[in-house]
C-alpha cells in the first residue's frame, strides 16, 4: 500500500491535480455556497517571453488581414475537422494562408496580456505565412483526410527548426535544433508548423508542488473553460488548451504518464496516448525512453486519426520503435464510412463499478443503447511499486543523451547537475516552485539488474491490471475517466483515447477514456469516433467563441 500511495502522489505529478487519484475520481475545485474558488498562482505571465518579438514577422501580414477577412475565415474553420477545411480549401473558398493568418489571429487576440489570455503558445514558426503561400502555389490535388497544408502546433519539448526547444525551461532557452522524426514526417506530409504550445516544465518532471502548465519560458497555461478556476491538466497543458480554444488545426502532445490524456480531458478534446514505439520519440526532450511517447491531440477523433498517420513512420534509431515492429496501418479509411450505432452493436466494453461519476454513468447507458455490450467491472487489487524510480533512473541517462544526439551544440549545460546548480543561480526566476523532482532523480541510484527488475514488475502488474478482464469478458476495450488509468497504461505499454464526455455543474470538462492491449489503435479511434457522434458532447468554452 506504500507503493500505491506514493504512486498516487506521482500521478498528480505527471499529470493534472484534480485528475491525479487513479482509485477515487474526485476533483479538487472547491465549491462553496455556489461560488467557484479561484486558484491562486505563485507566478502567472512568463518574465521571459518577449510578447512582441514574438509576433514581429508577423505583424504586416496581421494588419492586412481584416476583420471580415477573418468572419469569412472563421465560418469555414471554426470547430471544423480536417476534411471539412480542406473541402472548403479545394473549392477556392479559402487557402492555407488564409489558415495560418486566421489562427495567428486568435492567437494574437486571447493568448498573452489580457483579460482573457491563456499563456498556451510559446513560440511561432516565423516561416509560416512563407510556407503556406508556397502550398498555395502548388498545383496539387488534396485528398480531403490529409494533413497537408494543415497548421500544427507541437509541445515545446518536440524539437522543431526554427525554433528553440526549451521544455519550458531557461536552461534550454537558446536550445536551436533540427526537427524531431515526428516533425520530419509532417512535413513530409505537407503539415504547416504553426508554432510551439507551453508545458508544464521538463515535461511536469520539475517541481513537487507547482501547479500543471506552469513553465518559466511560457509562464501559466489557463483552462479556457475557467481561467484560474480549472486546472489545465498537464504535461501537455499547452497543447490541450490551444485545441480548446481554437489556436490550431491540430496540436501534438508527449505523455509519460498521463500527460496527454489529462489536458485533453481537462479541455474538452481527443488525445490518444499510442502504444510505446508507434511515433519515434526521436529529438523529443525526454523523461523516460521506458514510458515517453508523443500522441495528436484535437477537437474531433477523425483529425486524431489524420494526425496519428501523418506522424507514423519508422525511426530506426528508436529502439522501442524497431522491438515494436508495428505494421503499417491506414488509421483514418476505417473512420470514412463508419456508422456509429451499427458498429457498436456487438463491441464489448468493461466499466468500472467504483466509478459513480455522472458523466461516467451517462455514457455507460449511452454506449448501451447505441448497441454495445458493457460488462461490469470489480477494479483489480494491484499496485505499481517503484514506478517513480523509473522515470528517475532513466532521465539519468536519457537527458544527458538528447542533449548529445539531439540537442543544439551551443548547449552550455549538459547534465541534470549542471541544470540545478544553473537555476539555483536564480531561482526566483528559474525555479519559483523548487526543483524536488529533479533533486530526486540526483539521489537514485540502481544496478542494471536493479532496474531491469523494477520495469519487469512494473510491465507485468500493468498488463495484469487490464489483461484479465479483458480476456474473461472478450473485450474490445475498457472504460475509464480521464486519466485515472493512465499510469497502468503506461507501464503495460497500452494505447489509450479519451473523448469528451461532458461538464459537471462548475463547467470542468470530463473525459470519456478508452484503453486496449497494444497496437489496438484502429480499434480505439474506431469505438472513440462512434462514441463522439452519439454522444456529441464537446462545446467551445464561452468566452473563445469569437
Amino acid at each position: 500500500m506504500k507503493h500505491f500511495l506514493l504512486f498516487l502522489s506521482l500521478c498528480s505529478i505527471l499529470s493534472c491535480k484534480e485528475h491525479s487519484n487513479s482509485v477515487e475520481p474526485e476533483s479538487n475545485d472547491v465549491v462553496k455556497d455556489s461560488t467557484l474558488k479561484e486558484r491562486e498562482y505563485s507566478v502567472l505571465d512568463s518574465k521571459i517571453l518577449d510578447v512582441d518579438q514574438l509576433w514581429e514577422p508577423f505583424n504586416e501580414d496581421l494588419d492586412q488581414f481584416t476583420d471580415t477577412d477573418y468572419t469569412r475565415v472563421k465560418n469555414l474553420t471554426f470547430e471544423k475537422t480536417i476534411p471539412e477545411i480542406q473541402n472548403a480549401i479545394a473549392e477556392a473558398k479559402l487557402t492555407y494562408e488564409d489558415l495560418v493568418l486566421f489562427y495567428l489571429t486568435r492567437i494574437k487576440k486571447y493568448d498573452r496580456n489580457n483579460e482573457l489570455s491563456l499563456n498556451s503558445v510559446i513560440a511561432l514558426n516565423p516561416n509560416v505565412i512563407t510556407e503556406a503561400k508556397k502550398l498555395d502555389l502548388a498545383e496539387k490535388e488534396i485528398d480531403s483526410y490529409s494533413i497537408y497544408g494543415m497548421p500544427i502546433l507541437l509541445k515545446d519539448n518536440i524539437n522543431a527548426s526554427g525554433m528553440p526547444t526549451t521544455a519550458g525551461a531557461v536552461a534550454f532557452e537558446n536550445n536551436k535544433t533540427e526537427d524531431a522524426f515526428i516533425t520530419k514526417q509532417l512535413k513530409a506530409n505537407g503539415a504547416l508548423i504553426l508554432g510551439k504550445a507551453n508545458l508544464s516544465e521538463w515535461a511536469y518532471f520539475f517541481c513537487n508542488d507547482c501547479p500543471s502548465g506552469y513553465s518559466a519560458i511560457g509562464g501559466q497555461t489557463l483552462n479556457p473553460y475557467g481561467r484560474k478556476i480549472h486546472d489545465t491538466g498537464g504535461s501537455s497543458s499547452g497543447s490541450g488548451v490551444s485545441m480548446a480554444a481554437n489556436f490550431a488545426v491540430a496540436a501534438v502532445g508527449s505523455e509519460t504518464s498521463g500527460s496527454i490524456l489529462s489536458p485533453s480531458s481537462s479541455n474538452s478534446i481527443v488525445g490518444l496516448k499510442p502504444t510505446i514505439g508507434l511515433l519515434s520519440r526521436g529529438g523529443i526532450v525526454p523523461i523516460s525512453s521506458t514510458l515517453d511517447t508523443p500522441g495528436p491531440m484535437t477537437r474531433s477523433v477523425v483529425d486524431n486519426a489524420i494526425l496519428l498517420q501523418a506522424m507514423t513512420g519508422l525511426d530506426s534509431e528508436d529502439s522501442k520503435a524497431v522491438s515494436l515492429k508495428a505494421p503499417k496501418t491506414d488509421y483514418v479509411s476505417a473512420l470514412k464510412n463508419l456508422n456509429p450505432t451499427e458498429y457498436l452493436k456487438g463491441i464489448h466494453l468493461g466499466y468500472y463499478n467504483n466509478y459513480k461519476d455522472t458523466l461516467y454513468v451517462t455514457a455507460v447507458r449511452e454506449l448501451r443503447e447505441a448497441g454495445a455490450i458493457l460488462v461490469e467491472l470489480e477494479r483489480p487489487d494491484i499496485d505499481l511499486p517503484q514506478f517513480l524510480r523509473v522515470l528517475n533512473l532513466d532521465m539519468q541517462k536519457d537527458l544527458p543523451d538528447y542533449i548529445t544526439k539531439y540537442g543544439s551544440k551551443e548547449l552550455a549545460l549538459k547534465d541534470l547537475t549542471e541544470i540545478t546548480a544553473f537555476n539555483k543561480e536564480d531561482s526566483l526566476i528559474r525555479m519559483p516552485y523548487g526543483q524536488g523532482l529533479l533533486y530526486g532523480v540526483l539521489a537514485d541510484s540502481a544496478s542494471t539488474q536493479e532496474f531491469a527488475a523494477i520495469k519487469d514488475t512494473l510491465e507485468r502488474n500493468g498488463r495484469q491490471f487490464f489483461d484479465e478482464p479483458i480476456r474473461s469478458n472478450n473485450l474490445d476495450a475498457v472504460l475509464s475517466i480521464n486519466n485515472y488509468m493512465a499510469g497502468f497504461a503506461a507501464v503495460a505499454k497500452y494505447p489509450a483515447i479519451t473523448v469528451p464526455m461532458g461538464y459537471k455543474d462548475t463547467n470542468e470538462p470530463m473525459g470519456l477514456t478508452f484503453i486496449a492491449p497494444t497496437l489496438s489503435e484502429a480499434k480505439l479511434l474506431e469505438i472513440a469516433y462512434a462514441y463522439e457522434v452519439i454522444s456529441k458532447k464537446r462545446k467551445t468554452p464561452v468566452d473563445f467563441k469569437n
